[in-house]
């Protein structure tokens, strides 16, 4: 399960395991790089088979975090942590209580924030024992739920895409698959509606199917499985990741995937296949940032308007990645992580100053790592 190498081999700082028997806390953090600055990752609750998956998983999250703040022009590092545990049956102000104390150990190394199946009302258990953590209610001066943000910018990251391909960023009477209509999902259903799109929706769950169906009557319902093969225009992977992989590149017909789940190539190498295949990938961790950007505000305090506007921007550098994957001839994820490699080596070659004791930072060019297990 656990290797140095695999750790070493993705670039990983720093993995921490968490328990509390009390109230069945399972948790794992994974800051990948602060060469920008603190980690910030939501945290996700699932009932993962075992830990070796949670853990495959909270190291691939972890990464494209890193990937993601860069290429957005943060000045955050990459992190991530998982809950493991049935978000139906586990939940408890108890639970959520504890993983913040543990938070706050960790001395602003890596702040949290939502992710899938963790809500604002769990954020602020979270935030009653620490400050290393955004996406907390309005009402205590945080941003709130941050899906509306992420869906905003897999809105923009679709209307690029839409640009490059039709020479319009309409997508009026396109077909757009929605996979997976949970909190981003459906405020992404609501923006492609109004701009006149036509959606096929699936979800594993019954509760958000029929919510859905209730909400866009006008809106195709198809089996989880069967999203890969109907007729669309755009495919876009809202749920978990790796969806394009061996078992359904040939049987996805589209023109663009562009979506807001996280590492939707299950393999690198399926982004040069979309590529030969003629179909534009807009890259995941920059369309789907809008929350990171919206939470990242957070530090100088938050503002909807600031916060939109920065989102906004989601639009021209998607644009700028697809020319230097033109430029370049490489498929649009590598032209994606070619860019956020360039900002993250440059830091890292910067020469600074001691800056004393207590200051809360380290020399960037630092190549020091942790693990601790």
């Amino acid at each position: 399960m656990f290797s140095f190498e695999k750790l070493y081999s993705m670039g990983h700082e720093e993995v921490v395991f968490f328990s509390e028997p009390s109230c069945n806390l399972k948790a794992i953090v994974a800051i990948h790089d602060t060469t920008l600055g603190p980690a910030l990752g939501g945290t996700r609750m699932w009932p993962y088979a075992s830990e070796a998956e949670a853990l495959e998983d909270v190291l691939r999250l972890s990464r494209g975090m890193t990937y993601k703040a860069a290429v957005s022009g943060l000045n955050l590092g990459g992190g991530k942590a998982v809950i493991i545990g049935d978000p139906k049956k586990d939940k408890s102000e108890a639970l959520f209580r504890a993983y913040g104390r543990y938070l706050e150990s960790l001395n602003g190394r890596y702040i949290s924030a939502e992710d899938v199946n963790i809500s604002v009302h769990d954020i602020d258990h979270i935030y009653t024992e620490t400050n290393y953590v955004c996406g907390v209610d309005k009402a205590h001066g945080g941003s709130g739920n941050p899906a509306p943000y992420t869906a905003l910018g897999v809105f923009r990251g679709i209307q690029a895409s839409a640009f490059k391909t039709w020479g319009n960023r309409t997508l009026k009477d396109k077909v757009i698959a929605l996979q997976g209509v949970g909190s981003v999902g459906t405020e992404l259903a609501r923006l492609i509606t109004e701009d006149g799109g036509k959606i096929i929706f699936t979800d594993i769950s019954e509760e958000n199917v029929q919510r859905f169906k209730n909400e866009f009557p006008n809106a195709e319902y198809v089996a989880p499985e069967g999203i890969y093969d109907v007729n669309m225009d755009i495919y876009a992977p809202c749920a978990l990741g790796a969806t394009i992989n061996d078992d359904t590149i040939n049987r996805i017909k589209c023109k663009i995937v562009a979506g807001a789940a996280n590492n939707q190539l299950a393999e690198d190498r399926h982004g040069q296949e979309l590529k030969d295949k003629g179909i534009l990938y807009a890259p995941d961790y920059l369309i789907n940032a809008g929350g990171l950007m919206n939470v990242s505000i957070e530090f100088e305090g938050w503002n909807d308007v600031k916060s939109r506007r920065m989102v906004d921007t989601i639009f021209d550098t998607t644009l700028d990645i697809f020319k230097i994957a033109e430029d370049e001839n490489i498929p649009v994820s590598k032209a994606t992580d070619l860019l956020a490699e360039r900002r993250l080596d440059a830091m890292r070659k910067i020469q600074t100053t001691y800056l004393g004791k207590g200051s809360g930072h380290r020399f960037p060019g630092s190549k020091v790592r942790h693990h601790k297990i």
